[in-house]
Order: C-alpha cells, then sequence, then structure tokens
C-alpha cells in the first residue's frame, strides 16, 4: 500500500510542476494565447482551471504524504524503519580493560 501511495505523490509532484511550468508568472498563461475576439471551443478562463488542478495537486500530495505517516508503523511498536538503523544497541557486557593494563587487586588488612 505504501508503494502505491509513493507512486502516487511522484506521478502527483511530476503533473504539478508541469501545470506550474505551464502557467504565466505575470497572470496570463494559457489564456493569454485564448484571449483574441473569437473563444476556441469555448475556453474563456484557462488560468482559473490550472490554478484549480495546482491547487488539487498540492492537496492531494498532503494527503498521501499524511496517509502514509499514519499508515507507518510507530516506533514504539517495535515496527522497522530509520530508527532502528539509527540507534546503535548498547552491549550487553561491561567493556573488558586492555590486556596490558594492571588490574586493581584489594589489599588485605595486614594490621592485626
Amino acid at each position: 500500500m505504501q508503494t502505491l501511495l509513493i507512486i502516487l505523490i511522484i506521478l502527483a509532484s511530476v503533473l504539478l510542476s508541469f501545470l506550474v511550468l505551464i502557467q504565466n508568472p505575470k497572470g496570463g498563461g494559457l489564456a493569454s494565447g485564448f484571449a483574441g475576439g473569437t473563444n476556441l471551443m469555448g475556453v474563456k478562463r484557462t488560468g482559473d482551471i490550472l490554478e484549480k488542478g495546482t491547487w488539487g495537486l498540492v492537496i492531494a500530495i498532503m494527503i498521501f504524504s499524511l496517509v502514509i505517516n499514519v499508515m507507518s508503523p510507530s516506533a514504539g511498536s517495535g515496527g522497522s524503519g530509520l530508527t532502528e538503523q539509527i540507534t546503535p544497541t548498547a552491549p550487553a557486557t561491561s567493556p573488558l580493560p586492555p590486556a596490558g593494563a594492571p588490574t586493581a587487586v584489594p589489599e588485605a588488612d595486614t594490621a592485626q
């Protein structure tokens, strides 16, 4: 399921980039090409269509991202993820002293 959502996010991102590149930064965009005396096949407000498409794809990407986040296993449930790969495990025993280091031997009480 996560793979499907990731593919949908990538597809929506590519479509969003195309929609943004089509738009004219001054507000004309494709609508300026049809701004003559005649309307070609009833296209009058192309900018609104591109703007609505842009907003729709942005909202879709946000929803897909939230769904992936909700569906992913949490760190407390023992699921696999980056938290397990990054967090080192602590050694079970205490570290041993180096071989050449003198060991501390408690002195016996010689006073009687």
